[in-house]
């Protein structure tokens, strides 16, 4: 017991004299000894407490030879704690100061990927993935042979396809609402907006059947004019998506409503 207890004892005073030897780094104004344990820290994957000495690092290099490194490992360390917000204003701030530093075409890469995984669901507020398919925009613009060029493309189209998805279920929400008038509209909207919709075959589908229902539930004497709309959606869908495994359906009901009128 007596020996457990000793083990104890130094362990716990092993563990508070690291944590007081980090404070004591951390609280110097030795620039050489807070940048190279700073260093120490990030080598060794402890990327928050080497974030908090190069921060305390800024304030010490500031205007040195040094500060461009300092800033942004700073922001590295951010980053690969996974604080991606604290990250990106590292690595904004760094590009604002520093447009010059050898560190440059990688920082906008990594404030870009901080853009990126700060995006939302497509259920979500879409504000983020507008903010980020600008910043890689002007990414690829300026550096369109770039060694990350190709992984930028992969988060456009990636971010491209979340906003078709989220302007899809938005305008499918009023079919399932059964306001099929206002959801033709709706799907009507999404394609003028972007025709090139990566869930285009689902919209016409649904386009069509909107029609479709709102006319059958519609009053006798509106429902020829009616089924006359659900017809020309019938022929643009068949149109442009002839092998579809919605065909059958709407064959089935393009033969009820030609009977009917």
């Amino acid at each position: 017991m007596k020996r457990y207890l000793l083990l104890s004892a130094l362990c716990l005073i092993g563990l508070f004299s690291c944590k007081s030897q980090y404070d004591m780094v951390l609280e110097s104004s030795d620039v050489d000894l807070k940048y190279n344990t700073a260093f120490e820290y990030f080598n060794k994957g402890k990327y928050v407490k080497a974030a908090e000495l190069f921060e305390s690092l800024t304030m010490l290099t500031s205007g040195t030879e040094r500060d461009d490194t300092v800033q942004y490992y700073w922001g590295l360390s951010n980053y690969s704690s996974k604080d991606y917000y604290t990250a990106e204003a590292n690595f904004r701030q760094f590009l604002s100061t520093y447009p010059q530093s050898p560190f440059a075409e990688s920082a906008e890469f990594m404030r870009i990927d901080c853009l990126y995984k700060a995006t939302l669901r497509y259920e979500l507020d879409q504000n983020p993935t507008y903010t980020a398919m600008s910043a890689i925009s002007q990414y690829l613009i300026e550096h369109p042979d770039g060694a990350n060029a190709d992984l930028c493309r992969h988060m456009l189209e990636d971010l491209g396809e979340r906003l078709d998805r989220k302007a899809y279920e938005n305008a499918k929400l009023y079919y399932k609402m059964e306001d099929y008038k206002a959801a033709r509209v709706a799907f009507k909207n999404v394609l003028k907006d972007d025709a090139d919709n990566i869930y285009r075959e689902e919209i016409l589908y649904y386009s069509a059947m909107s029609s479709y229902k709102y006319a059958e539930m519609s009053v006798k004497n509106k429902q020829k004019e009616r089924y006359m709309v659900f017809l020309d959606d019938y022929l643009n869908f068949v149109g442009e998506y002839p092998e579809s495994s919605h065909r059958k359906e709407l064959d089935s009901l393009y033969t009820k409503v030609k009977e009917k009128i």
